[in-house]
């Protein structure tokens, strides 16, 4: 305590301008500046990566210091440039060189298992032609003659061979959506079938009609039909197993991000757990805003704040219980008021959002207003000397520019919208005659992260995590996490339940009511 009292005897003869009172000045602040280094010291194991965007509107060191600017900054200073700055661990750099190792992996599997169903599917087409000239090249003089028969057999087999390529086309040569951790069952039990299925039709032609050269070409023709027709049926199957059984929803999934809280429900079918994953993802970057984690660090650093004011200290080690109770209680009141500090920062942000957002919609409805005097003016102009939507994005982007990065950096949405996609999107707009609010759209609310530049994206490279095999089926009160970098998506399943719908009828008759007026009633 008296260490305390000492210090602030030097700090309080600082106004005189004493000597003595400058270098207690300098004490003090070197003491004061001792624990950094010592935190710098223990953070040693964090490296900061630094990745400059491609000319970003704003810099993410500016919305530290919005806190800090009135309305009226920035009236003779620009902003354009800036650096994007995220942190992680040796263990995080050690785990994405990892992934990275890993995905070789993944790019090999994925080629093995189309090498291996092209292979497959190769050999099936050819099959049924190898079955029908086969005899035809090796004992083609012993041949009984087939006549009209065999040729109509001949066009039936092509033209199921044509129907059986454009369904398998259709079915399961498509562009991957994504590289799975495990094998697709259902996918792989089909090519083990139509494997067994082909290899006993190839055994069954060697033993009885290759080995005994038989010579009714007519049924080795009919032998062929009968392939064709049980892979047309294993098509069919495939399309049961791959495409309709999991169009019935069964299961209702609650996906919420762990960061802050936004969730939705979505409905699925029988689907394995790696594949509901796929769906969730795929429905999450449509449907979620996209993830700012610029909007989480004012509630961290009000927590950090109040948590701060719960440490006591004795310095001199006596018992001082008194004054410890003392501060405990100012410390017990400074967090019952914390409601009321969270009450009027969030209603001066909504009164400064308000603001900015009205001083853009005003400076975009005049330059769209200074567009449509442009466009009357380039009328009267040579073909030549008419400006394209390009350069008159760039006329009357300067009158925008300092409501919008304003708005951008009050809203903290400046690291996802660069100059560059800025223009673009207002020349997109002027080429399709859009409204000042359809180009405002974009920027007024947050959108889904596809509306945003790969390169903006926080999510690029998921981990299931799942307590059952990712190849099992979805089960009531299963849980399992996609995990990314920076925030994981919790999804909770739960089964659609049993509905028991009852019919109860009315007799028509009971809805019929007589009116008895009396005689005596004045009308």
């Amino acid at each position: 305590m008296s260490a305390a009292m000492d210090t602030e005897s030097t700090y309080s003869g600082y106004s005189h301008y004493s000597g003595h009172s400058k270098k207690a000045h300098r004490q003090g602040r070197d003491r004061h500046k001792s624990p950094r280094s010592k935190d710098g010291s223990r953070s040693e194991k964090s490296v900061t990566i630094q990745t400059p965007p491609a000319e970003p509107l704003l810099g993410n060191d500016a919305s530290r210091a919005e806190e800090a600017q009135d309305d009226n900054w920035g009236e003779t200073t620009t902003a354009i440039t800036g650096t994007s700055e995220h942190s992680i661990s040796q263990e995080d750099i050690a785990r994405i060189s990892k992934d990275l190792e890993d995905s070789v992996g993944l790019d090999c599997k994925r080629y093995l298992g189309l090498t291996v169903a092209a292979v497959l599917g190769l050999l099936v087409f050819l099959t049924p032609i190898a079955f029908i000239l086969l005899p035809q090249i090796l004992w083609r003089d012993d041949l009984e003659p087939c006549g009209t028969v065999c040729e109509g057999l001949f066009i039936s087999v092509a033209f199921k061979l044509l129907i059986l390529l454009i369904g398998t086309w259709a079915l399961f040569f498509r562009q991957p959506k994504a590289d799975l951790p495990r094998v697709f069952v259902f996918r792989a039990l089909l090519l083990v079938l139509i494997f067994l299925f082909v290899f006993s039709y190839w055994l069954f032609y060697g033993v009885r009609i290759l080995d005994s050269k038989d010579t009714n070409y007519q049924g080795i023709v009919q032998y062929a039909v009968s392939l064709v027709d049980a892979l047309l049926f294993i098509h069919y199957l495939a399309i049961v197993l791959l495409e309709l059984r999991q169009l019935q929803p069964m299961f209702a999934v609650k996906v919420v991000r762990s960061t802050d809280g936004e969730s939705r429900y979505y409905s699925l079918g029988h689907l394995s757990i790696q594949r509901a994953a796929l769906v969730v993802l795929e429905n999450y970057y449509r449907d979620f805003t996209v993830y700012n984690p610029a909007l989480l660090t004012a509630s961290k650093s009000r927590a950090a704040k109040h948590m701060a004011g719960l440490k006591v200290y004795n310095v001199d080690g006596n018992n001082a219980s008194g004054q410890s109770r003392a501060m405990i209680a100012a410390a017990a009141r400074r967090r019952d008021s914390s409601h009321n500090e969270l009450y009027y920062e969030e209603a001066d942000h909504e009164r400064r959002v308000k603001k900015r957002r009205a001083r853009l919609v005003v400076a975009v409805e005049e330059a769209f207003t200074h567009i449509k005097r442009l466009q009357a003016e380039e009328q009267q102009k040579a073909p030549g000397e008419m400006m394209d939507p390009r350069e008159a994005a760039q006329a009357i982007f300067p009158s925008m520019a300092r409501a919008l990065q304003k708005y951008l950096r009050t809203t903290r949405q400046q690291q996802y919208h660069s100059m560059e996609s800025i223009l673009q999107h207002l020349s997109f707009c002027i080429t399709n005659n859009m409204t000042p609010k359809a180009f405002l759209e974009r920027y007024l609310n947050p959108g889904p992260t596809l509306q945003y530049d790969r390169d903006r994206w926080f999510s690029k490279q998921w981990t299931l995590i799942s307590e059952e095999a990712v190849t099992s089926g979805l089960q009531d009160g299963i849980v399992f996490v996609l995990k990314c970098l920076d925030f994981s998506l919790v999804v909770n399943v739960k089964k659609i339940p049993f509905i028991k719908l009852s019919e109860e009828f009315i007799d028509p008759k009971s809805h019929k009511f007589v009116l008895r007026l009396q005689s005596e009633t004045s009308v």
